[in-house]
This record gives structure tokens, sequence and C-alpha cells, in this order.
């Protein structure tokens, strides 16, 4: 939006340049060809051996006045007004007559004002010009011909010839030429029965003066738009900001402080939408949790049941203990899907917990059972999170490599996230049920059996745990050989 404004600004200088170069132009045109259009028809009316004393000092006065001028403007004064041409000689050649400046009109001393002075305007001399190219050529010869007539030849170019050949225009005083560049051209006028004349304009550089005072106004309106766009976005942005903390934290844990409806009306909406969606998720929770815990519970007692005609009822020896497994294994099942929801509905609160203490905690408690689980690396400080179901992610993803590879290394990276890699040296999985593994109650083919299989919950619950935290769990085949988890959390800054 900034930007748009800033561009919007941006035009609306160039217009106003190009309205203001065009008006000077238009001015500056008009004048030339009224002095030039006097000049001509004077020098017509004259006899051919007058003509060249009237042009010399029509040089004179050109000359003298382009001094004034200058040092009008050097010196901070009023700019002398425009000169028009002068009268024709009388009685003869030569360059008698009145001088360009008498004693009524006596040329003012060399003098420049210092900056700060009365009666300099600092503000009104300082400009920034715009370079604007204008076709000055061709609005001249338009403009002479529509006053001399088609009887006239015109043609306007660069100026080229020498200063002797040519009759100095005076160019109306829309700015100074001492602060600025300038610019020739050669105008010649060839009259239906004589020689041609040739004329000399002086355009001040091709560029549009602005006030700085104008400048200094637009910037002042930027200012005050940025400041209010400024605070325009923010009162949009913030509530969605809050909206997507809120989003993330819901990701987390489903029971979320309800987040506040303020702003716009459509960002009120929002918040009332996402409010009544945390409350139908809530509710959707619960009564699924409640459902399935009571279904486990049902199942409890016929299985209890059936344990008890195996193990009174069945007198085979081989026959109970294979019943016994199929039940054993339906219980832990059981007990699996229990944990499963237990988890996904967990109300432990965050707090900050020793990353290093509690790999070693789980790396005491696999040693106590004989197996071979090592830790590398530390963290460089606490994290902010569940304890207990971190430490039963991390717990999970080591049980699989004891398991499945015999031993567990623990491979700890701590920066902008942690890090935690459990690195096993067994088989491996294929490319295609890396992903699969972490679906509920899913085994691969050569974990069926009774002693390895469990029952598929593990990875699946070490995932949920990781994305309430806001992490992540990947499994990779190690190039080496074996199975790498990657567990990553991040820290919240």
């Amino acid at each position: 939006m900034v930007i748009g404004v800033l561009l919007a600004q941006a035009v609306s200088v160039y217009l106003f340049a190009r309205e203001r170069e065009g008006f000077v132009l238009e001015s500056s045109v008009r004048e030339w060809s009224r002095r030039i259009t006097e000049v001509t028809l004077m020098l017509e009316q004259q006899p051919p051996a007058e003509r060249a004393a009237t042009v010399a000092r029509l040089r004179e006065q050109a000359a003298e006045l382009a001094r004034r001028r200058v040092i009008r403007a050097l010196s901070g004064g009023a700019p002398a007004p425009p000169v028009g041409p002068m009268p024709p000689p009388q009685g003869g050649a030569g360059p008698a007559g009145p001088p360009p400046f008498g004693r009524e009109h006596p040329p003012p001393r060399l003098e420049a004002r210092q900056p700060g002075r009365p009666g300099v305007h600092l503000w009104s001399r300082i400009i920034i010009q715009l370079p604007l190219a204008s076709d000055v050529e061709q609005t001249l010869a338009r403009q002479l011909r529509a006053d001399l007539g088609s009887d006239y030849g015109v043609s306007v170019l660069p100026a080229s010839l020498p200063e002797a050949d040519v009759i100095p225009v005076p160019s109306p005083m829309f700015g100074s030429p001492a602060q600025r560049r300038t610019q020739s051209y050669d105008v010649a006028v060839r009259p239906p029965d004589g020689s041609p004349i040739f004329f000399r304009v002086v355009r001040l550089s091709p560029a549009t003066p602005l006030p700085l005072g104008l400048l200094i106004n637009l910037i002042l309106l930027v200012a005050v738009l940025v400041v209010a766009l400024y605070v325009a976005a923010r009162s949009i942005t913030r509530p969605l900001s809050r909206l997507a903390d809120a989003a993330d934290n819901l990701g987390r844990s489903a029971r979320q402080p309800k987040l506040e409806e303020q702003g716009a009306r459509e960002l009120r909406r929002a918040a009332r939408a996402f409010n009544t969606m945390q409350d139908r998720l809530q509710r959707y929770l619960d009564s699924r949790s409640r459902v399935l815990a009571a279904m486990s519970h049902d199942l409890k007692t016929p299985l209890t049941r059936l344990r008890l005609q195996v193990e009174t009822q069945i007198e085979d020896p081989a026959l109970q203990m294979r019943l016994g497994k199929e039940l054993d294994e339906m219980e832990g099942m059981v007990h699996g899907a229990l944990a499963l929801f237990r988890g996904l509905n967990d109300e432990e609160a965050p707090e900050p917990v020793d990353i290093n203490l509690l790999l070693e905690t789980v790396r005491g408690e696999f040693t106590e059972m004989s197996k071979d689980v090592t830790v590398e690396g530390r963290a460089l400080g606490t994290l902010t999170g569940k304890p207990q179901a971190l430490k039963r992610c991390i717990t999970n993803l080591v049980a699989n490599a004891v398991k499945f590879g015999g031993r567990a290394r623990i491979l700890v990276r701590d920066g902008a996230q942690l890090e935690i890699s459990i690195c096993d040296e067994g088989p491996g999985i294929p490319a295609e049920e890396l992903e699969k593994v972490f679906e509920p109650f899913y085994r691969l083919e050569s974990s069926r059996n009774r002693d390895t299989g469990g029952t598929g919950l593990g990875l699946s619950i070490a995932r949920d745990v990781a994305q309430t935290h806001g992490g992540s769990v990947i499994l990779r085949n190690r190039p080496e050989g074996g199975l790498e988890a990657r567990l990553t959390l991040p820290r919240r800054r």
C-alpha cells in the first residue's frame, strides 16, 4: 500500500510538472514569436542600407538586457521587465540613436546579496528540476507561421550559426538563467521579397522547475498516509496474527482459551467461527474418548471371563498356552487403545523439561533391562513441553530400535530446533512402508510374530506426541544399515 501511495504521488508530480512545463513553453513560444514578428516587420520596412545598423543595435541591446538579468538574479532582486525591439535609427546608417541604457536607467552595480539578508527569499530560489523533453522546434515554427502568415518561410533548428549572424531574442523570465542550463535555437525567417533574417532564442534547460515547498507538502502528505496505512494494516494483521497463534495452539491441544472477537466485522466473524469450531472439536473428542473408554472397559469383562474358562475348562497345556497368548494379545491391544486416546487427550501442563536428564532416565531404564542404549551429544538448555508425554515418545522410539535392531544409539543436536535421532542396526524398513508404520495398529509382515510384533501403536503415539509439541517424527534407512528415527522439536522464541 505504501508503494502504491508513492507511485500515486509520483504520477501526480509528473502530471503537475508536465502541465507546468507546457504552460512555460507556450508562454515562451508566444513571446518569442511576438518579438520575432515585430523585428521582421520592422526590418522589412527599412531600406537595405539601414538594416545592418539596426541589427547591430538590437544585438547590443539584447546582450545588455541579458547581463542585467543575470546580475539581478545573482543579487536577489526582481528580474528586469522584458524590453521590446528598438525603433529604427533616424537619419542615416550607423549606430546613431539613444544608448541602450541612459541616465534614467543606469546599469546596476555588481553587488550580490548574501543568502539570509533582507529581500532574499531562499524558498523561492531553491528548485528541483524534472527532465521533461518537449518539441520546441515544431511548436515555435507553428506559432511563427500563424503570426507571420503563409508567405514567410520559417525554420527552427538547434543553434549552429555564428553569433555575429543572428539577432538575440530575450527569453521570458520564468526562471534564473544563472542557476539553470540553457539551450539555444536558430530561427530563420525568409520574407517574401528579401534575404533571410536569423534570430536566436535561448530556452532554459528542458526541465520543469518545481518549488521545494510543493515537494515538502507531498512528503508530509506521504508521511501522514504511511502512518494511517500502518495503523489500518496493524488493526487487520494483529487479529490475524492472534488467529494464527490460536490455530497453532489448537493443533497442540484442543483445550485452549477462547479467542477474543476484536477488529473489523469480518475479523470478528472469523474469530467467532474459530471459537465455534474449537468447541465442536472439543465436544467431539470428549464424546469419542468416553465411548472408546467405555468400550475398552466393557471388553475387559469378557476377556477376563474367557481367561478363567481357558484356565479351568481346558486341560491340554499346549492349547491352554496358545489361547492364553491370544488373550494376552487382545488385552494388550485394548490397553494400547486406551493409552493412545489417553495421549490424544492428555491435559498435562507444559513446563521446562531438562532433555539431558530425560534421556539419561530413559537410558537407565533400558540399561536395567540389559539393553544396549547410549546417548551422544547434549541439549543446550531446557525445552518447554510435557515431560511425561516426551518421555513416552522417546521410550517408544528407543524400544522399537532395541526390539528390531538389538541396540539403540541416541544422537542429540541442538540449535534453532532440537533434534534427537535414535539409530539402530536392524534390517530397516522398505521405503514404501516408512509412512504406513505410523498408522495405528499397522505392523510389517516381518514383525507379525507374537514375540516382536507388538500392537502397532508405538510409532503412532510417538508422532502424536511430537505433533502436539509442534514437531515431527520421521523414519529413514541409514546408508550404512539400520533405521534412524528422527524426533524434531522446535524451540519457541
